[in-house]
């Protein structure tokens, strides 16, 4: 009886441990086993892709939320012309982040079919808009005037499009109508070896390649700030290069040396999230933070220029020569002081207007009459050489020897 009791402990044990269902530790019982590797303590990958990605998803919208928000304060309109591809570039990064959650989940029919569809679609998308911002930098060495920002986002449409039939039509063939259908086949879209999924990726290969050829010939721009955005987009493409090398090699070759097919979507996952990161450090950061900078070939205005409202009266006062100050007193030596011979009739208020006429703000014709009429008149008088204000006709001295001379 005890080794019959022995017996049933050692299966109950066996059982729970081979137990599919049992939840691994940071899982709760409740969760599907599909997900355990977004909580599994004991598979930490899982969880470190599943950060990285979840914090560059943040950073991505982050990214176009400042880019549409600086596009009104963006002076060169060549570099406005780049939002265009430049959100795109965002909004498919911000999808390979969401991507990888796909190979982070155990395969089953949904999670396959993303895959198999969304990874080729998603880096044709960044790679298409890459490669037309290196065409427009060739073109603008050469010609010095490169497409319209509308025809640049129209070409990688159309690039982007390509990537876009040819992967429908290989989940319609492979998936849709396969002859294995309906004949009790379970997951029908996880059924392909690791060299169809490769095969199906060479025309985002051909992108790739693209990008780096485009990016070449801009290095040799003229200008600094051109060389500069090719520099970004090879650094960039060299770089997606060599992570898709790496990824082919390990998920082809590499995880089958070893024998343990289980690496195959760690690989996919970590190579996914690596290359959507190099998409916003080596060229979506460096391209909005240089956004907002003023085009180093704009034409400053001359100096005559800078203020095209100036008034034509100040310029008129300007070149004006200034009056001789005047005095509004009279000494009391009206009795030696002879009549001044003055032709011009003035008003004997006319210097108590508070400034000199000059000066006041008028139009300048208007300026010119009424100096005639209101400029205070003075002569030198020839035998004392002094100089008097014409007020001095009120003065009751002066015209009792008026009154004398004239008797």
């Amino acid at each position: 009886k005890s080794s019959h009791n022995q017996i049933i402990f050692v299966s109950f044990f066996c059982s729970e441990a081979m137990d599919p269902t049992s939840a691994p530790k940071g899982c709760g019982g409740d969760v599907s086993s599909i997900y355990y590797n977004l909580c599994d303590l004991t598979a930490v990958w899982g969880i470190v892709v599943e950060a990285v990605a979840a914090v560059g998803v943040l950073t991505a919208f982050i990214l176009f939320v400042m880019l549409m928000a600086s596009l009104p304060f963006v002076t060169d309109k060549k570099r406005k012309g780049m939002v265009g591809l430049q959100a795109s570039i965002l909004v498919f990064t911000l999808g390979l982040f969401g991507l990888s959650f796909a190979f982070i989940v155990e395969q089953y029919s949904t999670t396959c079919a993303a895959r198999r569809y969304l990874f080729g679609v998603l880096f044709s998308g960044c790679l298409a808009c890459l490669v037309m911002h290196g065409l427009w930098l060739a073109l603008l060495q050469r010609g010095g005037q490169g497409p319209r920002s509308w025809m640049l986002w129209l070409g990688a449409l159309a690039l982007w499009l390509v990537e876009v039939i040819i992967n429908t039509e290989w989940l319609v063939i492979t998936v849709a109508r396969s002859p294995l259908r309906g004949l009790g086949v379970p997951d029908l879209a996880c059924s392909f070896v690791s060299r169809d999924f490769v095969m199906a990726l060479i025309y985002v290969m051909v992108l790739i390649a693209a990008v780096v050829l485009t990016s070449v010939p801009s290095l040799t721009h003229k200008q600094k700030h051109w060389r500069r955005d090719g520099a970004f987009i090879l650094v960039t493409g060299v770089l997606t290069l060599a992570l898709w090398i790496a990824w082919i090699v390990m998920y082809i070759y590499g995880n089958r040396a070893v024998d343990n097919s289980s690496w195959d979507d760690p690989t996919m996952a970590i190579a996914v999230v690596s290359n959507a990161w190099v998409f916003l450090l080596f060229y979506a950061i460096p391209e909005i933070c240089l956004l907002t900078q003023e085009d180093p070939n704009k034409e400053q205005p001359d100096g005559e220029e800078v203020y095209p409202a100036r008034s034509l009266v100040y310029d008129n006062i300007l070149k004006e020569p200034q009056p001789t100050p005047q005095h509004v007193y009279v000494e009391n030596k009206a009795f030696s002081m002879d009549e001044p011979e003055s032709t011009n009739p003035t008003s004997p208020y006319g210097v108590y207007n508070g400034q000199a006429r000059s000066c006041l703000y008028q139009p300048t014709e208007i300026a010119l009459i009424a100096k005639g009429l209101t400029r205070v008149s003075a002569i030198f008088n020839h035998e004392t050489s002094r100089l008097y204000d014409i007020t001095c006709e009120n003065n009751p001295y002066v015209y009792f020897h008026r009154r004398t001379k004239t008797q």
